[in-house]
């Protein structure tokens, strides 16, 4: 039996994506691969509804971390000054990515898992000193859910671009396309789309391509994928395996209703996984309310340390992840993204009490 993946990404496979990954051998310079590109890329848009006259999908082989990186290092003029905002690993992520290109910016530095002062917030884009925030929609460290729709309201109401790390959030939460200040959104394949790792993807408003500036990476620079990939071309050999996957995840993700379907369905699985969990005395790190509905992070079960608990379910089938950095030894993570049936859910509710309880 394959083991259910808990971690955030990358996930567990439907058969139907498993298949898709090997169903055929294409060259990315044939029509059939660029009908397979055009499909995503339509389905890419289509999740949230974006019109292709005013966003484009573009397709970029690596991580999500590459797609942050080219979203940065392709969009930013090089006289902006960029406010990121940092409550977790991930938004240090996007300031380090800004020093090794040398863009302008300053961090609004909070404890990892602290939620985001919209007054603090409000006072600093109100300064006038910035052009441009990047924030991380889930901050999957410790589960947090930012509040993006308000943060874009802010960027709107003082004429600030926002740069969008919905790596695990895009395909289950919402996602503020609506707001005029949103300018880029960065995503990956193997998270909440359940695709296959190596594709990186960029949703990023047309207004923004053509006034991108001179290209600081040959190979991420997102205006001359998007050009490539809008008349059926491709700069350099993409991930061909992974384009197919995500051709059929993102069929699955409309026949399953939605992102908001998604959304409910990871809802129901995360209060199934607290409800075991605090039967057994065991606590969630942050509230039901301020976290995600894509990954929880819990404290960790007293008198048991990280390892034996990953030890112990994965003895039973199930990988979960632990806490990062000064967080290692206070917490573990639990996402519910994938294909887990009601089956899976209640092994893992079996495991969890053998585990933790020892019954």
């Amino acid at each position: 039996m394959r083991p259910i993946l808990l971690n955030p990404g990358p996930v567990s496979l439907s058969e139907g994506v498993r298949s898709a990954v090997a169903r055929v051998d294409l060259c990315h310079r044939e029509t059939e691969y660029f009908d397979v590109q055009d499909a995503v890329i339509a389905g890419l848009l289509e999740v949230y509804g974006c019109a292709r006259q005013t966003w484009a999908a573009i397709l970029v082989g690596g991580s999500g971390t590459t797609a942050m990186e080219a979203m940065l290092a392709s969009l930013l003029p090089s006289q902006s000054h960029l406010l990121v905002i940092e409550n977790g690993i991930y938004g240090q992520r996007l300031s380090r990515i800004a020093d090794i290109h040398a863009l302008g910016h300053e961090a609004m530095q909070l404890d990892w898992g602290a939620g985001i002062d919209l007054r603090e917030l409000a006072g600093l884009l109100g300064s006038g000193r910035f052009s441009h925030v990047a924030t991380v929609h889930h901050e999957t460290t410790t589960g947090r859910l930012n509040d993006v729709a308000a943060i874009a309201g802010l960027c709107e109401r003082h004429g600030v671009s926002l740069l969008l790390d919905s790596v695990s959030a895009f395909g289950a939460e919402a996602v503020p396309f609506d707001s005029a200040a949103v300018m880029a959104v960065a995503t990956s394949a193997n998270k909440c789309l359940h695709g296959i790792p190596g594709l990186a993807i960029v949703l990023c408003r047309q207004s923004a391509l053509d006034a991108a500036p001179p290209a600081r990476s040959l190979t991420l620079h997102l205006p001359d994928w998007a050009s490539h990939q809008q008349r059926r071309s491709t700069p350099y050999t993409p991930p061909v395996n992974a384009v197919l996957a995500l051709a059929q995840a993102l069929r699955e993700l409309r026949e399953q209703g939605g992102w908001e379907a998604r959304r409910t369905h990871y809802r129901k699985l995360a209060g199934q996984v607290a409800a075991t969990l605090k039967s057994l005395g065991v606590e969630p790190w942050l509230p039901a309310a301020e976290s995600s509905c894509v990954l929880r992070s819990y404290r960790l079960p007293q008198g048991m340390d990280y390892n034996a608990l990953h030890a112990g379910l994965k003895q039973r089938g199930f990988i979960i992840y632990g806490g990062q950095g000064g967080l290692l030894e206070q917490l573990f993570r639990l996402s519910t993204m994938g294909e887990i049936s009601a089956y899976d859910m209640a092994r893992l509710q079996q495991a969890l009490r053998a585990v933790i309880a020892g019954s």
